[in-house]
C-alpha cells in the first residue's frame, strides 16, 4: 500500500475518529486515504479552528484530537491552537504536508522548517523519512501527546513518502499503568495534613479527570478541608459541595484570597504556576505546601513544596484516602463563612432587569438554562473572569476556560467539536464580540455539518479586559474600541439561527429555543454592561495580571 494509506490505518488504529483540516496539495494522498477509511474528515475554514476542534476533543475525551494542514502557510496557521492545546494540556496530534523530499535542502514555493517551528510548542515533532517508519511515528506522537501531562505532538509528512509503497502494518497502543506515589512521600503528606491548623485545597487543570476528581471528592468528605478551583480547574469540586470555596485567580483581594491567608497549608492538587501564580496566593512564601501531581513541582520562589507526591493524582489520593484518621479532620468555621461570602457574590445581580445586561444577570440566566453536565466553553476577554466568578460548576470539564496559553479565538470552533463528540449535552460558546469574529468563519462549518451548537457573544464594541486593565493601571485606555456588525444577519447570512437580544427577559427564551434546535447553529448577540468591571475592581482591588 502507499504510505499515505498506511498512515490512514495507523489513525485507525488509534480510535481516531475525527480529523479536523483544511485540504492542501501535499495532503492529496492522505486525504484520498481518509475518505475510504473509518475516519471522518471535517473540513474546517481556517487551520486555527481546525486546531482549536482537536485541542477540544483531546480535552473532553482524553483522547488525542487530530488535525491537519498542507505545508508552509497551512501549517502556520496551525500554530495557535497547537500552543493552546500544549499549554493547556490537551492532547493533540497534529499533521502536516512537506514537499517532496528532493527539493526540501533548498529555496522552494512554500517550503520551511514545519518542524522546527512546531518545537517549542508540542511536546514532541518529527519528519517522517522513509513509509516503513510509519508506524512508529504515528505511535509514538499519540503516546506522547496522551501521557501525562497531555499536550500536543506533531507528524510531518513529506508527499512522495505519502506516495511510497510500503508492506508496513500499524502499531498496537498498549496500555500503561502510571507510577504509583512514593509510601514515604505519601507518609510525609499525611503528617503535615494531621499536624495543619487550616489547611486550604488549590485544585488545577490535573483535577478536571473523572479519577482524580472522584478521590478528591473522598478526601474532602473524610478530612472536611476546604478546596478551591482554579480557572482550569473549574468543576473537579462540585460548587454545591459544602467545603467548596469556587474559583481562585480572579482579583488579589477577592474573597476566596482569604481563605489562602488564612491557610497554614496549602495543598496544590493538580496545579500548574501558568493557572494561577503562587505570588498571588502565597507572599513571603511563609505557607507549607504539598505539591500532589504527574510531574514534580516548577522551580519557583514563591513555590517551594515541603513534599512532593509525584504519581497519578487519583492513585496518590487514593493511597492518602486509604491512610486518614481522626488525626487529619479538621474543622474551620473561618473557611466556612469564605464560602457563604462567595456564594452571596455569585448571586448578587441575579435578578437585575437592567439593559445592556449585566454579567451577573447573563450568567445566573444562563447557569438556570443549562443543566448540569451541559457543556460552557469560555473564550478569552473580561467575560472569562465572570464567567470563572459567577458560574457554578458541578461535573468536570463542564465549564472549559483556556487560562493556561490563553487564546482568543478558541471557544467557537472549540464547541462545534464538543457538540460532536458531545451531541446529547447542550454545548454553549460565550465569547466577547472580539474572540468571536477572530473565528467566526467556523460557524460556516457547523451549519455544514447540522451541528446545533451555541454561540452567545457579549457585545461591547471593544477588547474588554486589556480596556478594563488599562482603566485600572493608567486611568484610560487606548485602541481598543471597534464596530460591529449585525451578529444576528451575521449569523443567518452563514445559514445559522440568529437573535439579537434587546431587553433582559428575552435571554432565558432564547436559550431555550436555541438548544431546542436539532440541526442549525445558533449565535445570540447580548449587549452586555462592562461599568461592571471597574465596580468590581474598586471592590476587590487590582486585577491579577494574568487572570
Amino acid at each position: 500500500m502507499k504510505g499515505a494509506e498506511l498512515f490512514a490505518r495507523c489513525l485507525e488504529r488509534e480510535r481516531t475518529r475525527l480529523v479536523f483540516g483544511v485540504p492542501g496539495e501535499e495532503c492529496a494522498d492522505l486525504l484520498l486515504a481518509l475518505e475510504q477509511s473509518k475516519i471522518k474528515f471535517v473540513v474546517c475554514r481556517h487551520e486555527q479552528g481546525a486546531a482549536f476542534m482537536a485541542d477540544m476533543v483531546g480535552r473532553l475525551t482524553g483522547e488525542a484530537g487530530v488535525c491537519l494542514s498542507t505545508l508552509g502557510p497551512g501549517a502556520t496557521n496551525l500554530v495557535t491552537g497547537v500552543a493552546n492545546a500544549n499549554l493547556d494540556r490537551s492532547p493533540v496530534v497534529a499533521i502536516t504536508g512537506q514537499a517532496d523530499t528532493q527539493r526540501l535542502h533548498k529555496e522552494t514555493h512554500q517550503v520551511m522548517d514545519v518542524v522546527g517551528l512546531f518545537k517549542p510548542i508540542t511536546k514532541w515533532t518529527h519528519s517522517i523519512y522513509h513509509a516503513d517508519n510509519i508506524p512508529e511515528v504515528v505511535r509514538k506522537a499519540f503516546k506522547r501527546a496522551t501521557a501525562e501531562k497531555p499536550g500536543a505532538s506533531h507528524i510531518e509528512l513529506p508527499e512522495d513518502i505519502a506516495k511510497m509503497e510500503t508492506s508496513e502494518s500499524p502499531v498496537e497502543p498498549k496500555p500503561v499503568r502510571r507510577p504509583a506515589p512514593d509510601y514515604k512521600a505519601v507518609r510525609a503528606a499525611l503528617e503535615m495534613i494531621a499536624e495543619a491548623r487550616c489547611p486550604v485545597i488549590l485544585a488545577g487543570n490535573g483535577c478536571v479527570r473523572k479519577r482524580a476528581a472522584k478521590q478528591l471528592g473522598i478526601f474532602m468528605d473524610k478530612t472536611g478541608i476546604y478546596a478551591s478551583t482554579t480557572f482550569m480547574g473549574k468543576g473537579a469540586v462540585s460548587a454545591r459541595h459544602r467545603q467548596c470555596l469556587f474559583t481562585a485567580g480572579l482579583q488579589a483581594r477577592d474573597q476566596v484570597i482569604g481563605a489562602f491567608e488564612q491557610a497554614d497549608l496549602v495543598l496544590a492538587i493538580g496545579y500548574e504556576l501558568a493557572e494561577w501564580h503562587p505570588s498571588n496566593w502565597n507572599r513571603g512564601s511563609k505557607k507549607k505546601i504539598l505539591h500532589i501531581d504527574f510531574e514534580p513541582a516548577e522551580v519557583d520562589q514563591y513555590y517551594r513544596p515541603d513534599c512532593e507526591v509525584v504519581a497519578d493524582i487519583a492513585s496518590s489520593l487514593w493511597s492518602i484516602n486509604e491512610e486518614l484518621t481522626a488525626k487529619h479532620q479538621k474543622e474551620s468555621s473561618a473557611l466556612a463563612s469564605v464560602r457563604v461570602a462567595v456564594a452571596s457574590v455569585i448571586s448578587a445581580g441575579a435578578d437585575d432587569g437592567g439593559f445592556p445586561m449585566k454579567p451577573q444577570r447573563i450568567l445566573a440566566d444562563t447557569r438556570s438554562v443549562m443543566g448540569d453536565s451541559d457543556i460552557l466553553i469560555s473564550d478569552v476577554g473580561a467575560h472569562k473572569i465572570w464567567v470563572a466568578r459567577h458560574y457554578p460548576a458541578y461535573e468536570p470539564n463542564t465549564c472549559i476556560i483556556s487560562n493556561g496559553f490563553c487564546s482568543m479565538g478558541m471557544a467557537l470552533p472549540g464547541a462545534v467539536a464538543a457538540k460532536m463528540v458531545c451531541p446529547e449535552r447542550n454545548v454553549l460558546a460565550v465569547c466577547g464580540d472580539g474572540g468571536f469574529l477572530m473565528n467566526v468563519q467556523e460557524l460556516a462549518t457547523a451549519v455544514m455539518y447540522k451541528v446545533p451548537v451555541v454561540a452567545m457573544v457579549w457585545v461591547d464594541g471593544g477588547y474588554g479586559l486589556i480596556e478594563w486593565k488599562e482603566q485600572n493601571q493608567f486611568g484610560r485606555s487606548a485602541f481598543n474600541r471597534f464596530e460591529n456588525p449585525d451578529f444576528a444577519a451575521l449569523a443567518k447570512s452563514f445559514g445559522a439561527r440568529g437573535f439579537n437580544v434587546e431587553a433582559a427577559d428575552e435571554l432565558k427564551p432564547a436559550l431555550r429555543e436555541a438548544f431546542a434546535e436539532r440541526e442549525k447553529p445558533t449565535v445570540i448577540a447580548v449587549p452586555v454592561d462592562y461599568r461592571e468591571n471597574l465596580k468590581l475592581t474598586a471592590a476587590l482591588g487590582t486585577i491579577v495580571a494574568r487572570s
